[in-house]
């Protein structure tokens, strides 16, 4: 008899989002996004504001906060600035707490877990290695192309170099765009609300939120009980 949450028991296998949700990079992105709203003549964002708006793709989140969408040019250089200030501040950013022994136990217990990440696969993997967690996941992918796209795509692709049967996938993410991903090629979500998304937003999809990276893996392991 297949077991009702599709995993017939089966401990999931566990795909982490990076930005905001394993990296607690938010003090780096709001000063890397504020730089780039600079250019565009828009005062400075707060957090809780970030929060409220921020959506993927990110071209549709400057849409939000401008009425709209960059030019293909003008995105070019609103990312330019985004990615040199991010890159100087998120040299200072650790990863969240509790993240590596998470990590740690999930590998020690048998459990897989893979990473996936829109940040560009060039600039993910310096980080990865610096803080010496490459070794927990058996993919790491980052974004390769340009930038701005959505997740679920790039989903599709990871969950297919790895020959993982979604339904037995669980997504730990910070974004609606996470979760819609994940239910988009059939994988369950759970969302984390200490990163990119106000609890408020992330609610409105349907999937758990948690305010911790240990309530996400604890519930997780529950859909394979």
């Amino acid at each position: 008899m297949n077991h009702p949450n599709g995993l017939n028991g089966r401990t999931p296998h566990l795909v982490w989002d990076w930005n905001s949700t394993l990296f607690h990079d938010m003090d780096a992105i709001i000063a890397a996004t504020n730089a780039s709203f600079a250019l565009l003549g828009l005062p400075p964002m707060t957090l809780e504001r970030y929060r409220e708006l921020y959506c993927v793709p990110v071209p549709r989140f400057y849409e939000k906060v401008t009425g709209r969408v960059p030019e293909p040019d003008e995105w070019t250089l609103l990312d330019d600035a985004f990615q040199a200030v991010y890159a100087t501040h998120s040299a200072l950013c650790e990863l969240a707490t509790g993240a590596d022994e998470l990590l740690d136990a999930w590998q020690r217990e048998g459990g897989t877990q893979s990473l996936l990440s829109l940040t560009a696969h060039e600039s993910l993997m310096p980080f990865v290695r610096r803080f010496g967690i490459e070794r927990r996941f058996v993919r790491v992918d980052g974004r390769v192309g340009p930038p701005g796209g959505g997740k679920a795509e790039h989903l599709v692709r990871h969950l297919d170099a790895l020959r993982k049967d979604p339904a037995e996938v669980v997504l730990i993410g910070d974004a609606a765009d996470d979760a819609l991903a994940a239910l988009h090629v059939g994988a369950r979500a759970v969302l984390y609300a200490g990163g990119s998304h106000g609890r408020a937003s992330l609610e409105s999809v349907g999937v758990p939120v948690v305010d911790s990276l240990a309530d996400a893996v604890a519930l997780a392991r529950t859909f394979g009980a």
